[in-house]
């Protein structure tokens, strides 16, 4: 059975390649202090589907690179989703920028 985690990508700068963070508390052994620890694993991402903060779930692989071991099983919880479409297209700024213009009409 191979290893399934789940993680946040932290870097999206590479081609076909993500780092991605996987975050765990655990409570120290000696004084019972939950602490915060994290495991950083580079997988492979043949579509470059992706982007940094998305919420992905990863699985073992074969060894791709020197650090590549993992592999895209799923995009969890892509960030923005419909709003940062919408600010790729350039329309989300044109509206609010509307809004603001319409609020400041009604209290003069």
């Amino acid at each position: 059975m191979r290893k399934r985690l789940t993680g946040t990508v932290t870097s999206d700068k590479m081609s076909k390649s993500r780092r991605v963070e996987i975050q765990r508390l655990q409570r120290h052994p000696k004084y019972g202090k939950i602490v915060r620890g994290r495991t950083i694993c580079y997988m492979h991402d043949e579509d470059d589907a992706t982007r940094t903060g998305d919420v992905v779930e990863i699985v073992e692989g074969r060894p791709r690179s020197k650090l590549k071991r993992w592999d895209l099983v799923r995009v969890v919880k892509p960030v923005g989703g419909a709003e940062a479409e919408a600010a790729k297209a350039g329309t989300a700024g044109a509206t609010s920028t509307g809004e603001s213009e319409t609020a400041a009409e009604q209290q003069s």
